[in-house]
């Protein structure tokens, strides 16, 4: 059945310190529908998502460490996962101004449990990728952003979530330069500060994986003092 398929293990992100809403969706992971994950700040959220890939974030714009509207647009940096934002507020100012700053959804509490469900659905229903933007390939290596799977001449390749992570931004901007910056603004958070030790680590766990055969193309390459850039998808 097309529901199963759309939402058969889908991940969900609350982002969120009322506990009536965790409670809420905590019992939708109890029913087996979806794999949830509740992050009571805006910075756990941050973390979270890097690590557990969520394929829909519901967010409250209300949080108790940062503005909910600057957590929109920094998913939008680099995420195309459907945003949700559940919220008290019912001002259409704030609608509009949420979905400007890239939110596809807004609900306001207190909500009725079939119409987020349903909501929900729909959001996830609209995220499949048409065939053509959803995967990167050039010179043998393919990465299947919607599955999230990344081969080598036919072979699966297997990142931590943050490998994947750096190579999907990467990937995504193929061809161009992304900035030593941008990359741990993207990962980590726009509260992160320079750390070229952790970017320089997994980029090496990265290019092990990729580049560990005799005559690989050089699918990465360093721009001294800037950044990196990915050779440019050809798929």
């Amino acid at each position: 059945m097309e529901e199963n398929r759309i939402c058969d293990r889908a991940k969900v992100l609350l982002i969120d310190n009322d506990e009536e809403s965790a409670c809420f969706i905590r019992k939708m992971s109890k029913r087996g529908q979806y794999k949830v994950y509740v992050a009571d700040s805006g910075k756990s959220g941050m973390e979270l998502s890097t690590g557990g890939c969520p394929d829909i974030v519901l967010l409250d714009i209300q949080l108790p460490d940062m503005d909910g509207m600057e957590l929109i647009r920094w998913f939008r940096q680099w995420s195309n996962c459907p945003i949700l934002v559940i919220s008290r507020k019912a001002g259409y100012v704030d609608k509009v101004n949420a979905l400007y700053a890239g939110a596809d959804d807004y609900i306001t509490k207190p909500f009725c449990g079939e119409e987020l469900e349903a909501r929900i659905y729909t959001a996830l229903r609209r995220r499949i990728p048409r065939q053509q933007e959803c995967c990167y390939e050039a010179e043998g290596l393919k990465i299947d952003f919607s599955r999230r799977q990344v081969t080598l001449e036919g072979a699966q390749i297997h990142f931590s979530p943050v490998e994947y992570r750096i190579l999907e931004c990467l990937a995504l901007h193929s061809g161009a330069v992304v900035t030593y910056q941008m990359l741990l603004e993207k990962i980590w958070g726009p509260y992160m500060e320079y750390n070229s030790r952790i970017l320089r680590v997994n980029m090496t766990n990265i290019r092990k994986k990729i580049e560990k055969m005799p005559m690989r193309p050089v699918y990465i390459t360093t721009i001294p003092r800037v950044g990196y850039r990915m050779l440019e998808s050809h798929g």
